[in-house]
């Protein structure tokens, strides 16, 4: 989840406020978006929705493991008076079951980050314009964010996270 967080939120690594350059003083900010977004309301809720998302993922795949573990022993066990023309269908229809097996999973990633970014945007959204309202009322030029930039050296002062926590009520 962070991963996701953390490479969403690059496009506020500087974000620009417009102001006059020759009369612009200029004024850098920080926040961790990270930390933000852990402590939006919003995200718990989300976190709720994709567990029970990849559960119910998880299941499906459980029951073609299931499915196919069962083919597999029964196989194995009658294998030795099986007809070729019998044990080459079974072996092929293990193998067509194998592959689907693992097209589920494939697919099964694919929806789950599907899911997460569609979950996630209205949360991000949010965040970003609650930053950037901060930034323009406190007349940042500048805010980095300190989750995904590797910035080493920041003074204590120009932290924005409490004001927009405050703009967001948190």
């Amino acid at each position: 989840m962070m991963n996701y967080i953390v490479k969403s939120l690059v496009l506020l690594g500087a974000l620009t406020i417009a102001a006059s350059p020759a009369k612009a003083q200029l004024k850098i900010g920080y926040i961790n978006s990270a930390e933000l977004i852990e402590l939006m309301p919003e995200t718990t809720e989300v976190d709720s929705q994709l567990t029970t998302f990849a559960r119910d993922l998880e299941k499906n795949l459980q029951t073609m493991q299931e499915s196919f573990d069962e083919k597999l022993t029964e196989y194995r066990e009658n294998q030795a008076t099986m007809a070729d023309a019998i044990k080459q269908t079974r072996e092929r229809e293990l193998q067509d079951l194998n592959q689907r097996i693992q097209q589920f999973q494939v697919k099964s990633q694919q929806d789950y980050l599907k899911k997460q970014n569609e979950l996630m945007a209205p949360i991000l959204k949010k965040a970003e314009d609650a930053i950037k309202a901060v930034a323009a009322e406190s007349k940042f030029t500048y805010v980095f964010d300190t989750s995904n930039t590797g910035l080493l050296v920041k003074p204590d002062g120009d932290n924005i996270l409490p004001l927009v926590k405050k703009k967001l009520g948190l």
